[in-house]
């Protein structure tokens, strides 16, 4: 936090962002007023990651954002935190500051950052702005901060506009222009800016617009994620597999964008996700009552609808093209399977639902399995049976039959470690798991699902018209990550912390045309 007056980049963006998304207003201060041009107005054309944010959030979502502080943290007045924070930081640095007087009264309404030019794992250029109600009184504040500093920092003037670069490892520069106080990681993205706010940027691209046009009025912070473009700026690195899976299901990724969208609410965390990702013809449906027939137990379930029709259209594209890594050739991979006796598209063609779910609090307690709906007792049946005898000619050993609580086999091996993979048929459901036990759990009755608990009865009421479809157990879910990793990252230990106030998450999804639209509820308690 000291470095804040220092004109560093990443922590003054990080306080602001802050500033902007929790402190709701430091406790109502003067009335800035919005002012200013749009951020994404000064973002270079082209940027693959935007987020855009509420400096100055009001009435519900300012009291939402305050409710979650509470909750989250403990603390009652958060915006005062972090402001005594910062002036605490400078004066440890026997400089003065007062949030209140020497930046509250210029701080207009919105934010926006912007990453670029990915490379080995890192953004290369970075550059943000916010939107101030008084170019002058925001000059002279920068100005204030550059004569404090002991080390120096030089000046310049590009297109008109005045800037200050930094003595540090970048250069880091930022100025005030069009309603805006603009930082950069460098003296060339600067200018860069400079030209986007004169010229081509990322507010006047069509694909960017279009993808931000249905946000909610309410949110806090929007992203933005050009996925084409991020996959260019990386050297289109996608392998030969991958890149025909993503086509057997219909996912162009380089013609992709997406934008997540943050709504706090006084007892959650909303995220509403859209996309045109999901390729021509997204997933749709509702397998809500699959998914809430699952173990009681689960630590973290999801069910999907229609899989049989996706899982056939994805068979049928990668027998086209073939598996060239694996030595499967085009119109190959469907006439093999069938000369063993298993016959995809009968398969496929027979599928409905799909479900799975982990339970499980240790390693050595942890199983699941995907369960599979099918159209009658015979099909599914006849499934396990012809996947069991395809095992046995190719000699999987280790092959055990079941015939209590349900029909199928089972496989042990020291390669799959402590349980069996199990594969059994109950009914029209197909159950694969891990575990004898965790995979019969599958066919429980009534009292024992997920639908009996409350928890996951709140995790349906927070999504509303949307139906669920992945649902995890906070405690649950943490209990067994602590337990796989007892002595894991720092991070998670202070992690911990908060997380052990998330009561569910919950993720809904629907889709319409070429747009897939999700809701994740992180709920807490």
């Amino acid at each position: 936090m000291r470095h804040f007056l220092k004109l560093r980049f990443v922590l003054p963006l990080l306080l602001t962002a802050l500033v902007s998304l929790l402190v709701a207003g430091c406790g109502g201060g003067s009335d800035g007023g919005g002012g200013g041009t749009d951020p994404a107005g000064v973002a270079p054309a082209g940027v693959p990651v935007f987020i855009d944010f509420t400096v100055r959030p009001e009435g519900e979502t300012k009291q939402n954002i305050e409710s979650l502080a509470k909750e989250i943290a403990g603390v009652d007045d958060l915006g005062g935190l972090i402001v005594e924070e910062l002036e605490s930081s400078a004066a440890e640095d026997g400089e003065e500051f007062d949030f209140e007087k020497e930046v509250e009264p210029w701080l207009g309404e919105e934010g926006g950052l912007f990453l670029s030019n990915y490379s080995a794992g890192n953004f290369q250029e970075i550059g943000a702005a916010f939107q101030v109600s008084n170019e002058e009184e925001a000059r002279e504040f920068v100005d204030k901060q550059v004569e404090a500093k002991s080390d120096g920092s030089t000046s310049g003037t590009y297109s008109g506009v005045d800037y200050v670069v930094e003595k540090d490892e970048t250069g880091t520069t930022l100025g005030v222009f069009d309603g805006l106080l603009a930082f950069a990681q460098s003296e060339a993205i600067f200018k860069e800016m400079v030209d986007a706010s004169k010229g081509e940027n990322l507010a006047g691209q069509e694909t960017y617009a279009s993808a931000v046009s249905d946000v909610p009025g309410d949110s806090a912070a929007d992203v933005f994620v050009d996925i084409g473009g991020l996959i260019k700026e990386a050297g289109n690195e996608i392998d030969s597999d991958t890149e025909i899976f993503l086509d057997s299901v219909g996912i162009e990724p380089k013609q992709a964008t997406a934008v997540a969208s943050v709504l706090p609410g006084s007892k959650q965390i909303e995220i509403d996700l859209s996309t045109n990702l999901g390729g021509d013809n997204p997933p749709s449906g509702d397998a809500s009552q699959l998914l809430g027939s699952l173990p009681a137990t689960s630590v973290a379930a999801f069910a999907s609808p229609e899989f049989g029709d996706r899982f056939n259209e994805g068979i049928d594209r990668i027998d086209a093209e073939g598996i060239p890594s694996e030595g499967i050739m085009p119109h190959r991979l469907k006439r093999t399977l069938k000369e063993s006796g298993i016959d995809l598209e009968s398969i496929a063609s027979s599928i409905g639902d799909v479900g799975l779910y982990v339970t499980g609090n240790s390693e050595s307690s942890l199983g699941g399995a995907m369960i599979l709906e099918t159209e009658d007792d015979t099909q599914a049946k006849n499934t396990v049976a012809n996947i069991g005898l395809f095992l046995r000619s190719t000699g999987t050993p280790g092959i055990t039959k079941i015939s209590e609580g349900a029909s199928g086999f089972s496989i042990r091996s020291p390669e799959l470690g402590r349980q069996p993979v199990v594969a059994v048929a109950k009914g029209s459901r197909i159950a694969i798991g891990y575990g004898l036990a965790p995979t019969l759990s599958s066919f429980q009755e009534a009292g024992k699902t997920l639908s009996d608990s409350a928890s996951y009865k709140d995790a349906v009421d927070a999504l509303g018209d949307t139906p669920i479809s992945v649902y995890v157990d906070g405690g649950s879910a943490l209990k067994l990550a602590t337990a796989l990793m007892p002595s894991g990252p720092a991070e998670l230990g202070e992690a911990k912390r908060y997380l052990q106030k998330v009561d569910y998450l919950a993720l809904g999804s629907e889709a319409a045309g070429d747009m897939a639209t999700a809701k994740l509820i992180v709920g807490i308690k």
